[in-house]
C-alpha cells in the first residue's frame, strides 16, 4: 500500500475555499427558495430551511478538509457514524431536498462548480413544474352531493342538465325515502369540471323548489399530510 495516500493533503488555498463554500450557500439557498415556494404541507419549518443551507455549507467545507486524502475521509465517516439524528422527517418531499442541498456542498467543495449550477437548476426546474402540473395526480371523484326531492317532482330533466354542465362523472351511491315517504334522498359521488364548479351547481341546485336539504361535501380518495 502506497504510503502517500494517508498523507496530509494540501488544503486549497483561503480564495478557492471561500469562493466554493459561497457557491454553496448561494445554491442551497436557491433549492430554499424554491422548497419555500412550492411547499404544501401543514407544518412548515423554518429551522428546517436555515438546516438545508447550514448542511450545504457544512458539507462542502467537509470535502474540501478531505481532498484526496483517505486517512481524512475515513477518519470524518467514523465521526459522522457516531452522531444520531432524532428529528424525524415524515415527507419524503422534504428528505429530497436536504439531500439536494448536501448534493450542492459536495459538488462545490469538490470543484465541480459547472456541476453544481446546472444540477441546481435543473432540480429548481423539475420542483417547479411538478408543483404546478397535474403530474401523478390521482382523483376519483371531488365530493359526496346530497338533497331530497319531492316525490311527484318533474325537475329530474334539469337536475341532469346541471350534472352535465359542471360534472364530469356521477354515480348514484344512495337512494331512499324521507319525510314520510313524502321526499326521496339522493347521495351521488361526482367529479367536478372544475373546482370552482362548486357554488354553482350548489345555487343551481336550490333555486329548484322541488329540492330541499342541498349539501355538497367535498372529499379526497387520499389525504396527503
Amino acid at each position: 500500500m502506497d504510503p502517500s495516500v494517508f498523507n496530509v493533503a494540501s488544503a486549497p488555498n483561503a480564495a478557492m475555499t471561500a469562493a466554493a463554500m459561497l457557491m454553496s450557500f448561494i445554491l442551497a439557498s436557491v433549492i430554499c427558495a424554491i422548497y419555500r415556494w412550492t411547499y404544501q404541507g401543514l407544518s412548515y419549518s423554518r429551522s428546517f430551511v436555515h438546516t438545508q443551507i447550514l448542511a450545504s455549507v457544512i458539507v462542502c467545507s467537509m470535502i474540501l478538509a478531505i481532498g484526496s486524502n483517505v486517512a481524512a475521509g475515513l477518519g470524518i465517516l467514523g465521526t459522522l457514524a457516531i452522531v444520531r439524528f432524532r428529528t424525524p422527517i415524515r415527507d419524503p418531499r422534504d428528505i429530497i431536498f436536504l439531500l439536494a442541498s448536501i448534493c450542492m456542498g459536495i459538488a462545490c467543495g469538490a470543484g465541480a462548480i459547472v456541476t453544481a449550477c446546472i444540477g441546481c437548476v435543473m432540480y429548481s426546474l423539475a420542483a417547479v413544474y411538478l408543483h404546478w402540473s397535474p403530474f401523478a395526480s390521482r382523483r376519483n371523484f371531488e365530493g359526496l352531493l346530497r338533497f331530497m326531492m319531492a316525490k311527484e317532482s318533474e325537475c329530474e330533466d334539469r337536475i341532469f342538465e346541471m350534472f352535465d354542465s359542471y360534472c364530469s362523472s356521477t354515480t348514484l351511491v344512495a337512494m331512499r325515502e324521507a319525510v314520510q315517504g313524502d321526499y326521496i334522498e339522493y347521495a351521488y359521488q361526482i367529479r367536478l369540471k372544475d373546482p370552482s364548479y362548486q357554488s354553482d351547481l350548489i345555487e343551481g341546485l336550490t333555486e329548484l323548489t322541488e329540492l330541499n336539504d342541498v349539501n355538497l361535501m367535498m372529499q379526497r380518495s387520499t389525504v396527503e399530510l
